[in-house]
């Protein structure tokens, strides 16, 4: 970290609650983890209850099927994790059972946690409401990070019988959210939604998220090559969470037409694993220009990023402001152009716009999604303004280390 940006925490008790954490490297665990990393780093006093590594593959690993909790030190931070349930497919129910079984896990285990402050980040909505209770028991600051908005997102993601539970999932994201001190967002949409709860504006800051992804040296041309990637065709790279509101459906249909026009050269590349990873390898399978390869390592990721034309972020035509993809600030970073079919009123065809990295189309519209990939990969010079964009925006906008220093004021309320 830069000297400069820290802050003295020493002495601070600091107790943060999320069901993702590392060595999950993808969606919410990395901003998490070194949030947590930065704290401790600064002096203060930092322990993490969290779930069991499972996303993005909703699947439980062999070493945590037969322990309830367990305990570790992850980067010189205590580190208890504790067992849930983890849906293979989403519903509502299952989805139910999945905060539920981790927020009961908490309350058995950890009803004396000492804290200054109590952190709990948002999505697992019921465990940030057993938060409030833990906060308010030790008289403790309560802060809430919100990185999904949980009623929104029932009704949006397309979840099975997520309009039913909405009303319900409203109602205690709003108690949760007037219990806390402080309410962190990631962007204007998810402030205005807050404010519109009847929680203090003065209440709710902005803090977007960071590039967490390390940049790399790389040889586009060797990389392109190593994945097999054929000079003359134009790859549109979709990364992360192959989920219900991801809407990739659209990605394999925009690869079918292209496919079907024969003299239109686009490799369709979904990368990253998911709930919906399976249904979309069967809806695909007959889709020649379409692949799809396993999540990337670290040391990898920021090198197939580079390597194709277009980097592609997919939503469901329901889906406006419940959530804000992590992988823009990757995409960003990356420095190549950017196609997002998204909501126009929502906060990722927001955050494109900003950037001036790329291109908004219709959401479930794959020969506008088409269109685009073509006349961005076909025109050099655009697509090369566009990544030149995208990198300024993440060197001005996305500094990992400024945002942690602005973020750790808020956590600990030792404010400007």
């Amino acid at each position: 970290m830069d000297q400069i940006l820290r802050t003295d925490y020493n002495g601070t008790h600091v107790l943060v609650v999320g069901i993702n954490y590392t060595p999950e490297h993808t969606g919410i665990a990395p901003y998490t983890t070194q949030a947590c990393e930065y704290l401790a780093e600064c002096g203060a006093t930092v322990k993490v209850l969290t779930g069991i590594p499972h996303y993005p593959s909703w699947t439980v690993p062999a070493e945590f099927r037969r322990t309830l909790s367990s305990n570790e030190i992850c980067n010189g931070v205590p580190v208890h994790r504790l067992r849930h349930f983890v849906p293979s497919s989403q519903t509502a129910l299952k989805r139910g059972a999945y905060e539920a079984s981790f927020a009961l896990n908490l309350s058995l285990h950890m009803r004396n946690a000492p804290a200054a402050v109590v952190l709990a980040v948002v999505p697992s909505l019921l465990s940030a409401a057993y938060s409030s209770y833990l906060a308010q028991r030790q008289n403790a600051r309560f802060v809430l990070w919100i990185q999904d908005l949980m009623a929104p997102g029932a009704i949006q993601s397309g979840i099975t019988g997520g309009r039913r539970v909405a009303k319900v999932t409203k109602l205690v994201e709003r108690w949760t959210l007037r219990r806390a001190d402080r309410v962190i967002v990631l962007n204007e949409a998810f402030q205005r939604y807050v404010v519109s709860l009847g929680i203090n504006p003065t209440a709710v800051a902005i803090q977007p998220n960071w590039t967490h992804v390390k940049d790399v040296p790389s040889n586009r041309d060797y990389n392109r090559a190593e994945l097999g990637w054929k000079d003359g065709e134009i790859v549109a790279l979709h990364s992360g969470n192959m989920g219900l509101k991801q809407g990739l459906e659209n990605i394999v249909e925009a690869a079918r037409l292209a496919a079907l026009l024969g003299d239109v050269r686009v490799r369709f590349v979904l990368m990253g694993d998911g709930s919906q990873r399976h249904c979309l390898q069967t809806l695909g399978a007959a889709v020649s220009n379409l692949e799809f390869l396993p999540p990337a390592n670290s040391e990898d990721y920021m090198k197939i990023l580079k390597a194709a034309d277009v980097l592609l972020v997919n939503e469901r035509s329901t889906s406006i402001d419940m959530s804000l993809p992590s992988k823009l600030t990757s995409y960003f970073r990356a420095g190549r152009p950017i196609v997002a079919a998204a909501h126009s009123a929502g906060g990722t065809a927001s955050e494109v716009r900003r950037s001036g990295a790329g291109q908004i189309v219709p959401p479930d519209a794959a020969e506008a999604l088409l269109d685009a990939i073509v006349k961005i990969g076909a025109n050099i010079h655009e697509a090369s303004q566009m990544g030149v964009a995208a990198r300024r925006y993440a060197d001005n906008n996305l500094s990992k280390e400024s945002a942690l220093f602005s973020l750790g004021h808020l956590i600990t309320g030792r404010e400007a």
